[in-house]
């Protein structure tokens, strides 16, 4: 049965954003005007506002031929809100803005919509404005967050301390494992369209590729333990890369040792399916949204019954550099290979 397509002419520009927010429900007292006026109104009653923006562009960040609208309304708003938890913030409100071609039904944008409020209703943020245009090729996303924290409680990169433990949140590698397999069958698809796509029940690295979670769940372990990280951010490029960036930023060295990353056994396996390293994956893979963040030694105890945290090194003094110790005891210098949106 062939799937009802409205052209988006036959709405307009305003037809079009009163049809895909017209059943928005404010989620939070600070949102005093959301959508409808020339501007939102927003009031955090004395705490501090956060605000972090992610462009997303089709043939870019994301490809179409295997990304699902809804997944992919759902990814847009969850990698901007891992922006603000990183920041050890509360995200509470977010702008979409989008640029389509003529390629795209309102049924299409719609279901990219549903992914946005199903996002926006997880994680309790309210969806409070944007833009839509034409693109001549394509689509391109972008997404601002805003979040609130407690005045002066947030964390930055450039705050960790030599001595300090390095922990990281989740299992790092299953979201470019999960990339790795469906470029794969692109590849097949394209040279042979009546071969049948097979992801191997490989749902695991699948699914953290197209629907990621940010780890909120972390954010209130933290603020429940009364641990404050010294410095944190969110896994987005690859653990190397990012860790680099709070070295560098807090002008400390690192030792980090291979047997304590964490990757889930379904990446190890198919790692090894595909001839990949498995901690070349976690190091360099990216697209994780897991947290990684400093903390002082004194708080090991707090954290130890978490089976979501793990401690995988700590800050050195900047002379030792940065180093990665490997499972058979060898030394290795701590390079920055994380994806590159400039590099394609």
């Amino acid at each position: 049965m062939e799937q009802e397509r409205t052209e988006i002419n036959d709405l307009g520009e305003f037809g079009l954003i009163d049809f895909l927010t017209r059943n928005i429900e404010i989620q939070n007292a600070s949102t005093v005007l959301g959508v409808g006026d020339d501007a939102a109104v927003i009031d955090h009653f004395g705490k501090q506002t956060v605000i972090s923006t992610d462009m997303l562009v089709e043939g870019i960040h994301f490809d179409l031929m295997y990304v699902p609208m809804k997944h992919l309304g759902y990814k847009s708003v969850v990698v901007n809100l891992s922006d603000i938890y990183a920041m050890g913030a509360t995200p509470t409100q977010i702008t979409m803005s989008i640029a389509f071609s003529n390629r795209f039904s309102v049924e299409a944008l719609n279901e990219f919509y549903e992914g946005v409020y199903a996002a926006c209703e997880k994680y309790g943020v309210d969806l409070i404005g944007g833009d839509t245009s034409n693109s001549q090729k394509g689509l391109v996303i972008s997404v601002t967050a805003i979040g609130e924290v407690t005045p002066d409680q947030f964390i930055k990169r450039s705050t960790a301390q030599k001595g300090d433990l390095i922990c990281v949140s989740g299992d790092l590698g299953a979201a470019y494992l999960g990339l790795t397999l469906l470029e794969r069958e692109k590849r097949i698809y394209l040279d042979s369209p009546t071969v049948a796509p097979d992801l191997e029940n490989q749902t695991y690295i699948i699914g953290r590729q197209l629907k990621p979670e940010a780890r909120k769940d972390i954010i209130e372990f933290l603020q429940e333990n009364d641990i404050k990280p010294t410095s944190m951010m969110d896994v987005s490029d690859g653990l190397s890369s990012e860790i680099l960036h709070i070295a560098k930023q807090s002008n400390l060295g690192v030792v980090i040792y291979e047997e304590k990353i964490p990757i889930a056994q379904e990446s190890k396996e198919i790692a090894l399916k595909f001839g990949l390293d498995p901690t070349a994956a976690a190091l360099s893979g990216g697209e994780d949204y897991e947290l990684l963040f400093t903390m002082k030694q004194e708080d090991y105890d707090k954290i130890v019954l978490n089976e979501q945290i793990s401690v995988i090194g700590y800050m050195a003094d900047i002379s030792e550099g940065a180093h990665i110790l490997t499972k058979g005891g060898n030394k290795f210098k701590l390079v920055s290979q994380g994806w590159n949106a400039f590099q394609q």
